[in-house]
């Protein structure tokens, strides 16, 4: 099968962000991979070694194409398929505020991996809060859907995820904001539609709560 490159000029502003966060020649995990534009960037620009998770049928076929390895599972069940620190970065992009069980998500990410990079839409944009007020759920571009057709179950802020973060014992190491494919510096709790998190796992032998 002939393989689909992709252009630098394809990926997404946040894509490349993360990119930057990940070493070269690394072990990167790639849950909910998509197309497998990310892991495709990677491979070619960095070398790394790696591997996706996605459950669509036409993605998984997508992500072959662009020569990249990909299991097919449903992140809900889990990563028992991997061994402890497995890979260096595991990656979880515009994927954890869908997830039923996203604790349990985040503490398998740290288990697998010794760096987790998550990313997903910020409850706390502005006008969010004004949709509320005016006694609507939101609608924006990184939060597309009406409140009966979404695949959000669970929203939060900045604050919200660093409170957790810090709750499962996940140094946080880096964050980029995102609104459309600008990258935003000031009142980033306020002014950004994406939030992209780095976070360093516990070290082995510590018990998380």
């Amino acid at each position: 099968m002939t393989k689909t490159a992709v252009a630098p000029r394809h990926v997404r502003p946040d894509l490349k962000r993360i990119a930057s966060w990940i070493e070269p020649g690394s072990r990167v995990l790639d849950l909910g991979c998509g197309d497998g534009t990310l892991l495709a960037y990677l491979q070619n620009d960095k070398h790394v070694v790696g591997a996706g998770v996605e459950l669509n049928d036409e993605q998984v076929i997508a992500a072959i194409r662009r020569g990249v390895q990909v299991i097919q599972q449903n992140l809900e069940e889990g990563l028992a398929m991997f061994g402890d620190k497995q890979f260096d970065t595991v990656v979880l992009s515009r994927t954890l505020q869908s997830m039923h069980n996203t604790e349990h998500i985040l503490r398998e990410m740290a288990r697998v991996a010794r760096y987790g990079i998550v990313s997903f839409p910020n409850f706390g944009y502005w006008p969010h809060g004004w949709s509320i007020l005016r006694g609507r759920m939101p609608v924006t571009g990184e939060m597309p859907y009406q409140w009966f057709d979404t695949p959000n179950i669970h929203l939060c802020t900045l604050k919200d995820f660093e409170d957790l973060a810090a709750a499962l014992q996940l140094r946080i190491t880096h964050l980029a904001t995102f609104n459309g494919n600008k990258e935003v510096k000031l009142l980033p709790g306020w002014r950004s539609t994406l939030a992209v998190y780095r976070f360093e796992s516990p070290p082995p032998g510590s018990s998380q709560p």
